[in-house]
């Protein structure tokens, strides 16, 4: 396991400069196009990734890496910068994470002492921005226009985010926990990317402030050296590269990406409404792929077809995963489950098809919720959970 001596020793973590852009690219599939994305440069510390975006750095996962595992692997997980300047060089020692605001004793902490606030602990949960699936909505929207692989599981070492709160003696009229990290505006006068949770999320057992990701250092593009993790919560919560927390004695953040972005509508709504009232993104619905066969994937006659797929709960576990083929909801098979709010894998023999045969996988989680048939439109593209379909042919 990823020691506490291994962080403090870390020394200078950086990133080396780019090669020119790659000469392969990935079909996306995008409804609209185009969906052509370069599957290069390779960045440091990262393999083979489709790339959204140079700079700052927007990374998708390549979709068949979700088919070998439940855990993706530290490079080749997903890349999100929000639009600000992220330093291409840490050092360790160097590094202090403030806590200040309505506390009785400010502290700015090394990372010796982050990592001593109190018991070291891992957890497993999904990361997932909060625009995974955007590039897939009709009508389209603006942003990043990922297909499915603006996210990725992994198991998270660190310390409990209340653990490194208690050092500065929270006042008891704290109701929010203000994050940021070292990412800059990249122009004057932008807004710098701040986030912030209730008290009561931020005390949760499960919320760490982590520097371990799967048994090694974070990467520096997913937030060397602490990063916040919120299981069950979307992306945008789980500040990278961590260095200030602002404790708030009120419930009301007006800070731009609380107040003014990361929004969902708090009513149905349709293309072309507006001014409809809005509400802070925060916790994920459940989502299910299949895995083991792609769109138009062919199948022999006559034979069983052997489905694999990985299944997500959102803020809950996995309860159950149905294969919805030819009218009927036809119960997977669920794998072990390694972590409440990670991917948990699950598997179906499907009988044999003679024609062509739309399926798509189902999942619910624990506290009953289901994916819809039909994605509810918002004009973010925020949240996308809807029954993703693929079409077998028999061959």
């Amino acid at each position: 396991m990823l020691s506490r001596r291994a962080l403090i020793a870390s020394g200078v973590v950086g990133a080396a400069a780019l090669p020119a852009l790659a000469e392969r690219f990935a079909d996306l599939a995008l409804p609209g196009g185009p969906s052509a994305r370069p599957l290069g440069p390779i960045f440091p510390q990262k393999g083979e990734m489709i790339v959204q975006r140079v700079h700052p750095p927007l990374l998708e996962t390549p979709f068949d890496v979700f088919d070998t595992g439940v855990i993706t692997p530290n490079d080749r997980f997903f890349v999100r910068w929000s639009g600000g300047v992220m330093p291409t060089s840490i050092e360790a020692k160097a590094h202090r994470l403030t806590v200040r605001g309505a506390v009785k004793q400010p502290v700015a902490l090394t990372l010796d002492e982050v990592a001593g606030a109190g018991e070291t602990i891992e957890v497993m949960a999904v990361n997932q921005c909060a625009g995974n699936g955007r590039g897939l909505q009709e009508p389209r929207v603006g942003g990043a226009q990922w297909a499915h692989g603006a996210m990725g599981n992994a198991r998270w070492r660190g310390v409990r985010l209340r653990d490194v709160l208690d050092k500065a003696r929270v006042s008891s009229n704290a109701k929010r926990v203000r994050l940021a990290g070292l990412d800059t505006p990249m122009i004057d006068g932008a807004p710098q990317f701040i986030k912030s949770l209730p008290i009561d999320v931020a005390r949760r057992d499960d919320v760490i402030v982590a520097w371990g990701m799967n048994g090694d250092m974070l990467p520096l593009l997913n937030g060397y050296p602490l990063r916040l993790i919120v299981p069950g919560w979307f992306a945008t919560y789980w500040v990278k590269m961590l260095s200030d927390i602002e404790i708030l004695d009120t419930d009301v953040d007006d800070s731009y990406f609380m107040a003014k972005t990361y929004r969902m509508p708090a009513i149905p709504v349709a293309p072309g409404d507006k001014d409809f009232p809005t509400v802070p993104i925060s916790s994920m619905p459940p989502r299910s792929w299949i895995t083991s066969h792609a769109q138009g994937a062919r199948v022999a006659r006559g034979r069983p077809i052997e489905l694999r797929g990985i299944a997500m709960g959102g803020d809950a576990g996995v309860a159950r995963v149905e294969v919805l083929a030819g009218g009927k909801a036809i119960p997977a098979t669920l794998g072990r489950d390694e972590g409440t709010l990670g991917f948990r894998r699950w598997t179906l023999s499907l009988p044999p098809i003679a024609r062509e045969l739309v399926i798509g996988a189902r999942c619910t989680n624990a506290n009953g919720v289901t994916q819809p048939d039909v994605q509810a439109w918002n004009p973010s593209g925020y949240a996308r959970n809807v029954v993703e379909r693929i079409m077998l042919v028999p061959a």
